[in-house]
């Protein structure tokens, strides 16, 4: 078991160590960006990627507060779902309203894999396997759909 200091140091160190890596990559539009704290240029419409002791995880998660909107956000998630999907070359699990560790209702389209630590440098590079490609193909998805997004601005 880590103290609490020394987890934090190992997440932040293997959150440095996937920026870095991903780094060397241009988004889908040919642009440097920040791939860790990836933009969509919506208010609460985030790509989150997660990596704990038990797994990793990235996801499309839609936070607003008000409960049509999160619905009009997911729905046209749901428009692109074929493209989604083919894009990223898998199915991803989607939820309309889960409530995140926050106590907030929110919609989630994710995807995880299981028996990675973050805490285990010697996994890290099965995660970074396992997020490196997804994020990329998110961001390539995102470049195609986001237009059809304008409207619920």
């Amino acid at each position: 078991m880590y103290s609490r200091i020394e987890a934090s140091r190992l997440k932040h160190e293997f959150w440095i160590s996937f920026g870095r890596y991903i780094s060397l990559h241009n988004n889908s539009e040919g642009l440097r960006i920040n791939w860790v704290n990836y933009h969509t240029g919506h208010k609460f419409l985030y790509f989150r990627m997660e990596a704990t002791k038990n797994n990793a995880s990235i996801s499309i998660q839609i936070t607003h507060p008000d409960g049509l909107s999160r619905q009009l956000f997911y729905d046209k998630f749901l428009s692109f779902r074929s493209i989604i999907h083919s894009t990223l070359h898998e199915e991803w699990s989607w939820k309309s309203e889960i409530t995140d560790e926050h106590g907030k209702i929110i919609s989630v389209i994710y995807t995880e894999v299981k028996k990675v630590n973050v805490y285990d440098k010697n996994t890290w590079p099965d995660i970074i396997s396992f997020l490196k490609p997804r994020m990329i193909a998110l961001d390539e998805v995102w470049n195609d759909i986001k237009d059809a997004f304008e409207d619920l601005r």
